[in-house]
C-alpha cells in the first residue's frame, strides 16, 4: 500500500480488518468514536457487519456471541464504558471465548474530560473484573504500531482463547502519522484446527499448551457455554475435582506462553545507571527526553513496554538489576508503577505522573532523571 497520513484510531479500524475481524458492536464515545466510523463503512465491503448497540454493556454481550458463531469479534469504548463492559469481559474469560476490546483511555474518573488524555485504566484492565483469571492488554506508541498490535490482539486472542485489551490512549488514537500498511492478504490469520470428531470434542478440556480448541456453534460440536464454574463439556459444576483443574489450567495458560506474549523493546547503554519505563503516548516523550539526556552525556537506558500485561516480570527485573534508579513515567497517579515497585523495590523507582488532561513532559522526566 501507499503511504498515508493516518489517524490511529483508523489504525485501529484497519488492523481489525486486516487480522479477519467480521464483527463489532459497540457505542460510540469520545475519543474512540472514529474507530466505530471506519469499521461501520468498511466491514461491509468485506462481508462484516456492523451494529450500533444501545450501550457498551450489550456490546460487549453481541461479541462474545458473534465469536460464538464464528465471527472473529471487537468493540472499542474509553474508560467509563470500559467500566460497563467487566462484567461480559468476565464472561468472555471464564467461557474463553477469543474477542478484542479496544479501550481509547480519557481522563477520569467517571465522565472525566472526554477529550483530555489519560493512562487512568491500566489496573482496570488487569483487575476491572471480580475474580481470578489472566488478561493480555497491549499498548501501542504509534500509529502504525496501533495496526499491529490490533493485528497481534486478534492472534493472541484467537491462539490463547481469551478476551485481549487493546490499551491504547487519547493521543495515539488522535494523532495523525504518515503510515504504509502491509499488503494484507500476507497477514498469517490463526485459526482452531479440531482433530477429534464431534462426538469426543471437549471444548474446555486441559490440554498439553493450556489452550483447548474452538468450534463454532452450528458446524456439529455440541457444547454448553455458561458463566459459572464448569466442566470439561461447560457445564455446571460444584465438583471440586472438575474445578481445581480448570482454575489451575485458565490461570496458567498465559504463562506457558509469555515469552510470545511479552513485547517491549529496550534501548540499552553500556554504564548506564538511571533507566526510564513508560509506555503508550508517554513513552514517546521518555524517547525525547532519553534523546536530549544522552546528547548531555549522560547514559540512560529505557525500557518502552508494549505488553501491560501479563506483566513482564522478568524483563523488569533484569532491567532494574544493573541500575540505581528507574523513572517510571505515565499519565495517571503511578498505576503500574506499583507493579514496578513490587518487582525492583521502592527504592529504585521514581514516579513522574500527571493526572490532569496534560501529557508528561519530557521536561519533566529530564527533571527526575537528574533530581
Amino acid at each position: 500500500m501507499t503511504v498515508q497520513l493516518m489517524q490511529g484510531n483508523e489504525a485501529i479500524g484497519w488492523g481489525a480488518i486486516a487480522a479477519g475481524c467480521r464483527f463489532y458492536a459497540g457505542y460510540p464515545i469520545t475519543p474512540s468514536t472514529e474507530v466505530a466510523e471506519i469499521l461501520a463503512r468498511e466491514l461491509p465491503k468485506v462481508g462484516g457487519k456492523f451494529i450500533q448497540m444501545e450501550d457498551e454493556i450489550a456490546s460487549m454481550a453481541a461479541i462474545i456471541g458473534a465469536r460464538l458463531g464464528g465471527l472473529k469479534s471487537m468493540t472499542a469504548t474509553s474508560g467509563p464504558g470500559f467500566s460497563l463492559m467487566q462484567e461480559n469481559i468476565g464472561y468472555a474469560a471464564i467461557a474463553e471465548i477469543p474477542c478484542v476490546v479496544v479501550d481509547v483511555q480519557r481522563l477520569g474518573p467517571s465522565t472525566g474530560q472526554p477529550t483530555a488524555p489519560s493512562q487512568g485504566d491500566v489496573m482496570q484492565a488487569r483487575w476491572g473484573t471480580h475474580g481470578d483469571h489472566p488478561i493480555i492488554a497491549l499498548a501501542p506508541v504509534s500509529v502504525r504500531q496501533a495496526f499491529d498490535l490490533t493485528v497481534v490482539a486478534f492472534d493472541m486472542s484467537e491462539r490463547y482463547r481469551t478476551p485481549v485489551i487493546l490499551l491504547t490512549d487519547e493521543v495515539i488514537g488522535h494523532m495523525r502519522e504518515p503510515v504504509e500498511l502491509p499488503d494484507f492478504s500476507k497477514i498469517q490469520i490463526f485459526e482452531h484446527k479440531v482433530t477429534e470428531p464431534p462426538e469426543e470434542y471437549k471444548a474446555f478440556r486441559n490440554t498439553p499448551d493450556g489452550v483447548p480448541p474452538l468450534v463454532p456453534f452450528g458446524q456439529g460440536y455440541r457444547y454448553h457455554v455458561t458463566g459459572l464454574l464448569h466442566d470439561e463439556l461447560g457445564f455446571p459444576t460444584q465438583r471440586i475435582d472438575e474445578i481445581d483443574p480448570w482454575l489451575e489450567r485458565v490461570n496458567t495458560k498465559l504463562d506457558k506462553h509469555i515469552d510470545q506474549i511479552t513485547l517491549l523493546a529496550e534501548d540499552a547503554q553500556d554504564g548506564a545507571r538511571v533507566g526510564l519505563l513508560s509506555y503508550g503516548c508517554t513513552a514517546r516523550a521518555a524517547r525525547h527526553a532519553l534523546k536530549v539526556a544522552r546528547a548531555r552525556g549522560l547514559k540512560v537506558d529505557m525500557l518502552t513496554l508494549y505488553t501491560i500485561w501479563p506483566f513482564p516480570e522478568k524483563q523488569v527485573e533484569a532491567f532494574g538489576e544493573r541500575l540505581d534508579k528507574i523513572i517510571v513515567a505515565e499519565m495517571n497517579l503511578g498505576q503500574l508503577a506499583y507493579e514496578v515497585e513490587r518487582v525492583v523495590g521502592r527504592k529504585k523507582v521514581v514516579r513522574v505522573t500527571r493526572a490532569n488532561g496534560e501529557m508528561v513532559t519530557p521536561q519533566m522526566i529530564l527533571d527526575a532523571m537528574e533530581g
